[in-house]
């Protein structure tokens, strides 16, 4: 019984999806401010660029080297203490698999997990990054 419910989600989660990356989108921060009180997008940019690897995903060092860009841009602004924050909140929230639409690899099809791009995969990623 257990194992036809586990086949049962793993097909619901992946029905009517194909190998298609979605084009790229990004929510911000996700569920973190932008930014201040005073400067509401302080940091927006680093989420944003940050969002650009999670869209397209990879391998689990990959995305330890996104978060750690992440964090040292947020350094970088001159809030260290927020950075330790959002680097905490994305190692703990942005793991693939949870269906999130912040998760790691979150253009591909759910349940994706960590895995090296394909030469094919590749090319999707650059059609959608050249026209940003």
């Amino acid at each position: 019984m257990k194992k036809t419910l586990l086949i049962l989600f793993l097909f619901y989660f992946n029905i009517g999806y194909g190998d298609e990356l979605k084009p790229f989108t990004s929510d911000g921060c996700s569920v973190f401010p932008d930014g201040t009180l005073v400067y509401k997008e302080s940091w927006l940019k680093c989420c944003i660029e940050h969002d650009k690897a999670y869209w397209q995903g990879g391998t689990y060092q990959q995305r330890q080297v996104a978060d750690e860009t992440l964090k040292f841009c947020v350094e970088k602004i001159g809030r260290p203490e927020i950075a330790k924050i959002m680097l905490n909140g994305v190692r703990v929230g942005g793991t693939p698999y949870l269906p999130t639409s912040f998760r790691w690899g979150y253009g591909w099809p759910y349940l994706r997990g960590y895995k090296v791009l394909t030469e094919q995969e590749t090319k999707q990623v650059l059609k959608f990054i050249n026209k940003l």
